[in-house]
Formats: C-alpha cells, sequence, structure tokens
C-alpha cells in the first residue's frame, strides 16, 4: 500500500533541491563528457511524462534532451528493431531522456498484437544483449518502471477526459489498457525476468502519489550517477559602456504586439 500523499510545500521545497543538484549533475556532464540513458516505462496514466517535465525543467537542453518517438513508419518496421532508436544514443557530453523506449515491443506491442510472437520473443533475447554493447561502451543507462494501481489509473483516465489541456494524452490504446490491466501486468512480469539484468537493472516507482514519487525517482537517479560538484566558471557582468549618440527610430515604426494584457487590467 501506497505512503500517504506528500505535503505540497514539502514536495516543492524538496524538488528545488534536487533540481538544483540536476543542473550540478548535467555540468558533471559535460565536463566529463559522460553519456546518460534514463529509461522512463510504465502503464499508462503511470506519471511517466510529468516526472520526466520535472527531471528536464532546468536542464540545458542542448545537452539534455527528451526521445518520445511516434509510431515507426513503414521503413523503420522493416529494420532491425532497435535501429531508429540508435539514432538518439547520446553523444559524450549528453543526457537522454526517453519518454517510453525500445520496450514499447515487451508492452504495448505486445498486449494489441502490433508485433508477431516471433518478433516478441527475438526483442526479449536481444535486449539484454544490446544493453549490455550500450554499458560496455561506457553508456550510463538507467531503467525506470513507474507502478500505479488500477483504481488510480482509472481516475487518472477520467481526470484527463474532462480536462481540455490535457485530452490529447487520451488515445485509444489507453482506454483500452483499462479492459487488458491482467494482460499488460503478464507482459510486465515476463519482461522483467528476461531483461532485468546486473549490467542494467530494472528500478520500479511507486507513482500511486506523484509528489512522492518524483521525489523517490530523482533521488534515486542522482544516487546511481557517479557525479561530483564540478567549479563554476565566474561570469563577470560587465558595465554598460556610454551612449555614442545612438537614437532608436520612432515606435509607430514598428509592427508592435498588442498589449491585450491591458485590457485584462480594466
Amino acid at each position: 500500500m501506497s505512503a500517504a500523499r506528500l505535503p505540497k510545500k514539502l514536495y516543492e521545497r524538496e524538488l528545488a533541491r534536487l533540481q538544483a543538484q540536476l543542473v550540478d549533475m548535467q555540468a558533471w556532464v559535460q565536463t566529463t563528457g559522460a553519456r546518460v540513458v534514463v529509461i522512463f516505462e510504465g502503464r499508462d496514466a503511470a506519471g511517466k511524462g510529468s516526472t520526466i517535465k520535472r527531471v528536464s525543467e532546468y536542464l540545458n537542453p542542448r545537452v539534455s534532451r527528451i526521445v518520445a518517438l511516434p509510431t515507426p513508419t513503414d521503413r523503420e518496421k522493416s529494420q532491425w528493431y532497435f535501429q531508429r532508436y540508435i539514432a538518439h544514443l547520446p553523444a559524450a557530453g549528453e543526457i537522454v531522456l526517453m519518454d517510453r523506449s525500445w520496450y514499447n515491443r515487451a508492452g504495448v506491442e505486445r498486449v494489441m498484437g502490433y508485433c508477431t510472437e516471433a518478433e516478441y520473443q527475438r526483442f526479449l533475447h536481444q535486449a539484454p544483449l544490446f544493453e549490455r554493447m550500450l554499458v560496455e561502451d561506457g553508456i550510463l543507462l538507467l531503467k525506470y518502471w513507474f507502478s500505479v494501481s488500477d483504481v488510480e489509473q482509472e481516475a487518472r483516465f477520467r481526470s484527463r477526459a474532462s480536462d481540455p489541456m490535457r485530452r490529447w494524452k487520451l488515445s485509444p490504446n489507453d482506454v483500452l489498457s483499462i479492459t487488458k490491466w491482467e494482460d499488460y501486468s503478464r507482459a510486465k512480469d515476463a519482461m522483467l525476468v528476461h531483461t532485468d539484468i546486473p549490467e542494467a537493472p530494472w528500478y520500479e516507482v511507486d507513482n500511486e502519489d506523484k509528489r512522492r514519487g518524483r521525489i523517490n525517482m530523482i533521488h534515486h537517479l542522482l544516487e546511481r550517477i557517479p557525479w561530483q560538484p564540478v567549479p563554476h566558471e565566474t561570469v563577470e557582468i560587465p558595465a554598460r559602456p556610454a551612449s555614442r549618440g545612438y537614437e532608436r527610430p520612432p515606435r509607430s515604426a514598428d509592427a508592435m504586439v498588442p498589449d491585450y494584457a491591458a485590457t485584462l487590467e480594466r
């Protein structure tokens, strides 16, 4: 059973502290040339996306990027299954946050019948081999599974359905996941048996309470990556030089955006 909901003020204070450490960790990645891949997997509405948002919120997008691949094209379907993911792996000094990953084959593709039995079995055999190669080459690979109960998942679906800002998150496959809860459970169990390897173990996040889950996941990430604080270069803000006679053209000549905000103040 999940612990009680984390108080908002405590959550916000600790999240800010951890996000500051993520920025320091990013500086270490840049300085050392480390390569980091973090995989976010779990059931639909398990809170993967909102956690990724908090992890990446203050990171430099030139260094840390989110990879969320769409449905493969016909050409990609004809390739080796892992091929389209390889192009998104990090170079030196980069962090990649994968919002779902090659584990689509072990989850939604398996349950919804989007792959054959042979393709599924081949994936279970090849995924550990593929990940061992990544780790042997020096990539820091972390895999997180976000868990949520069937009751909480349904509640989140209903919340999305009634929220015009988040309706886009609700797809036909998401709704079907309610009716296929046990199928997804069996698929997850089989996936863990075959792919929870010493070189790249799975870490499960209890995300029944999103605040608690985010804090626990980010803290664990910072513990697992062997980063150290690096010296920050001091940036000197120069004094503004004296004017040399420049005169700005009249603003009436500019195509200014109308002051819509002023209408809110009336």
